[in-house]
């Protein structure tokens, strides 16, 4: 078994499959719960499970690297838990699935914005056609139509940039952190304001268990355990293993899972939602075109 999670094409077809079916989980958790409780409870329940590890891991860290761990949290492991179920009331598994590949994207932007990174002018042409694919399938599909809601898919978007932004984080501030001992210490340092949303929401106080209730408790069980804290670690191992290049690959396959799950639960597919991904995917593309890639966040 151990060999067999050292094998790095095993990791990364692990990781696409749980990342990508992560968009229809969250969609069927939201026929009982909240997005404010889809978010605090996969938050909560990692920190949990991580705990005993990043506990040890926060209290040798010094405090300016507590600081970056910290805001490395907030934009990678913590807003974009809210923003997907919050997005999903009204936006398809798809297309939340095509975008968010326009991570790798918004880590080149963010470089050169936050931290001067310079890049080559096929990365930037890159950046160019994945953000014209991204708004070409946000115009003509049902994000655009009268009476949809766009501002709802615009916060997959702004979920994507809040990736960007921890990706370059890590790669400028916390790259001398164990990966592992990152991973648990943020969901640690996170579990707590979103115990504290959870109580808000009533969760704690009214949670009991129907029989309406318990697929979704399932999906959302698997969410939170593979699709959040298992699949994170997993990710960083291939990192470790392999390269940031390699393990970036999941930004082509993600949204490939993300579609046929859509399309198995009856969710309107068209024509411009292949055109959208395919030009998102050759920016993708044009951007990996380095010999040094900064480390992409995990995803839903």
């Amino acid at each position: 078994m151990r060999q067999f999670f050292n094998n790095r094409w095993v990791l990364l077809l692990v990781i696409t499959l749980t990342w990508g079916s992560s968009f229809m989980l969250i969609k069927k958790s939201l026929v009982a719960f909240t997005p404010y409780e889809i978010g605090a409870i996969r938050i909560v329940g990692s920190g949990l499970m991580l705990a005993i590890i990043g506990i040890p891991a926060i209290i040798k860290m010094s405090n300016r690297t507590l600081l970056w761990v910290t805001v490395v949290g907030f934009f990678g492991n913590f807003l974009p838990m809210f923003l997907f179920p919050i997005a999903q009331t009204k936006v398809s598994s798809s297309l939340a699935g095509i975008l968010d590949s326009l991570v790798p994207v918004f880590v080149l932007v963010f470089g050169f914005l936050l931290f001067g990174i310079k890049s080559q002018l096929s990365q930037v042409v890159g950046a160019i056609i994945g953000f014209f694919g991204a708004a070409s399938l946000i115009y003509f599909s049902d994000a655009n139509t009268e009476g949809s809601q766009f501002a709802y898919t615009m916060l997959i978007v702004l979920a994507g940039a809040s990736y960007g932004i921890n990706a370059v984080v890590i790669t400028e501030r916390t790259s001398k952190v164990k990966a592992v001992e990152l991973t648990a210490a943020v969901y640690t340092i996170w579990a707590i304001p979103a115990m504290v949303i959870l109580y808000f929401t009533g969760f704690i106080q009214n949670f009991e268990i129907t029989p309406e209730t318990i697929q979704p408790i399932g999906y959302l069980a698997f969410l939170t355990t593979f699709g959040t804290a298992i699949a994170m670690l997993l990710y960083y191992k291939l990192i470790q293993n392999t390269s940031a290049v390699f393990a970036s690959t999941a930004s082509y396959l993600l949204p490939v899972v993300a579609v046929i799950w859509g399309i198995v639960d009856g969710e309107k597919f068209t024509w411009w939602y292949v055109l959208g991904a395919v030009l998102i995917l050759i920016g993708i593309y044009l951007i990996r075109e380095k010999k040094k890639d900064p480390k992409l966040a995990p995803r839903t």
